[in-house]
């Protein structure tokens, strides 16, 4: 086994490495590259728990023969100029939030940018971290509400990657931060300024990914995070019942997941008489092909075919200001003992009151 080593062991300033991490994104618009991409996804066993004698012939006879195809399509009405709309905004977003960091001057902060199933990979930006000379590294899942499929694969990946290396750094994990008081703030921040500019809606539906059913049956966190989210979210937007509801997108296979379904509740709304609905996403802090795509083009359609009259969507927190101080915030509160006392203490954060 070959060990990867500190690119200069003697070397003594020591930094703090921040890496980001995301599910990912096809490479180009090019059907090899969104089979690739797919291919990695879906044949992770945190993903899809089938057996793998059971669900790789589906997979490699069936889905990459013709999903890559009816995903180009969905790819193209959101691409952007340089690449992926997760790839891009992610990208933004890294580099507003090490600007932040930097600003604050509590200690030398490196943050990089790792993919699980696409480039820039997780091993890479753990290198990238690596050869800046982070002895002390802390992984950021950008996954608000924990689940076993995203930051339980971030876990899987990072301890591989890890396992080549012979200078091991100090790790932390953020397993998630769905009900972080900073997070639930810049979500209601984020809806109010929408409503400020695009008016105020009857409904407030707030969308999640899905996962399946079973997965919850067998103890996965997920859907109780998920929920705990809206209702925080739902009481500082001064929300009555009635006014909101949540919902669950982005179902694969014939298999039940967590209901209700997002397509089926856009349905529903207007036989209700909620003929206005603002849609928010609060799992994905990033906007991606399941928000810009899913949700903002064929929900929005399905809406209004169903009778509904006004449909708008709420931007992911992406690179703004309040999601880059919410998250520079919460990696100096999870660096606590990495950096200076008298420095985090002079911190916004560590005084409690905001920055």
């Amino acid at each position: 086994m070959r060990y990867i080593s500190s690119p200069d062991f003697r070397q003594t300033a020591e930094r703090i490495g921040v890496l980001l991490v995301n599910t990912g994104t096809p490479d180009s618009l090019e059907l090899r590259d969104i089979r690739e991409y797919l291919a990695k996804f879906l044949s992770d066993p945190r993903v899809i728990e089938l057996p793998r004698w059971l669900w790789l012939p589906i997979l490699h006879g069936y889905l990459l023969r013709t999903r890559p195809r009816s995903s180009q399509a969905k790819y193209r009405r959101v691409w952007m100029a340089d690449g992926a709309p997760l790839l891009s905004l992610s990208r933004q977003l890294r580099a507003q939030l090490a600007g932040a960091l930097a600003q604050r001057a509590l200690a030398p902060f490196s943050v990089e940018l790792g993919m699980l199933y696409s480039t820039p990979g997780i091993a890479a930006g753990l290198r990238k971290l690596q050869q800046a000379g982070a002895q002390r590294v802390l992984v950021l899942p950008l996954f608000p509400q924990y689940c076993g499929a995203t930051t339980g694969a971030v876990y899987d990946q990072v301890g591989v990657e890890l396992r080549r290396w012979r200078w091991l750094p100090e790790l932390r994990y953020l397993s998630d931060y769905h009900d972080h008081p900073g997070y639930i703030g810049a979500l209601r921040d984020s809806i109010q300024a929408h409503w400020q500019q695009h008016g105020r809606t009857g409904h407030l539906l707030m969308s999640f990914h899905g996962i399946p059913e079973a997965y919850f049956d067998k103890g996965d966190p997920y859907f109780f995070k998920c929920h705990r989210t809206a209702r925080l979210l739902a009481d500082e937007l001064l929300l009555k019942d009635g006014e909101w509801s949540v919902s669950f997108q982005s179902r694969l296979g014939p298999s039940k997941w967590l209901q209700p379904y997002t397509f089926d509740e856009v349905t529903r709304l207007p036989a209700r008489g909620v003929d206005d609905v603002t849609l928010v996403c609060p799992g994905f802090p990033v906007d991606c092909l399941e928000t810009l795509e899913e949700i903002a083009i064929e929900n929005r359609q399905r809406f209004l075919q169903s009778g509904g009259r006004k449909f708008s969507y709420v931007p992911a927190l992406n690179a703004s200001a309040g999601h880059v101080q919410f998250l520079a915030e919460l990696i100096c509160q999870h660096a606590q003992g990495w950096i200076e006392p008298g420095l985090l203490g002079s911190s916004a954060l560590a005084r409690g009151t905001p920055a």
